[in-house]
């Protein structure tokens, strides 16, 4: 991971998911390469979508998600200030993403992030500068 880059949720989720080991493993690599290299960004909201995500539909203790999140908040978090949801409402009109989706895109455009590793994005769309790659396509 050379460049700095920023991870939507669901690739957080994926390090837990032990149905689908494929995913589960490229989440895992790359995360690991992001701490490796310290160009991963995440936000306060993937932080939060990971929770309830986790805790929600793959059934991981509130704790065990709680430590994750911990190590995880060593890396870059940028947190939603209300320009941003003003300008992420821009994007919402232009691309017509869900308002969470176009957050996500703002804090990466924010942090100074050219890529956003997206599986529930159009993967090689580029949006306001950020270019979304899914990291789990064949």
């Amino acid at each position: 991971m050379k460049e700095r880059s920023f991870l939507d949720t669901n690739v957080l989720v994926y390090t837990d998911d032990a149905d689908s080991p494929k995913k589960q493993q490229r989440a895992l690599s790359l995360i690991e390469q992001g701490w490796r290299s310290q160009n991963l960004v995440l936000s306060t909201q993937v932080l939060q979508e990971y929770f309830s995500a986790a805790t929600r539909k793959l059934g991981v203790s509130a704790e065990a998600a709680q430590r994750k999140i911990q190590l995880l908040a060593r890396l870059e978090i940028a947190s939603i200030a209300h320009e941003d949801i003003v300008l992420a409402i821009d994007i919402y009109r232009l691309y017509r993403l869900s308002l969470w989706d176009s957050l996500i895109v703002r804090m990466a455009q924010k942090t100074d992030c050219p890529v956003l590793y997206s599986e529930d994005m159009n993967a090689g769309q580029v949006i306001a500068g950020v270019r979304i790659i899914n990291p789990f396509a064949e």
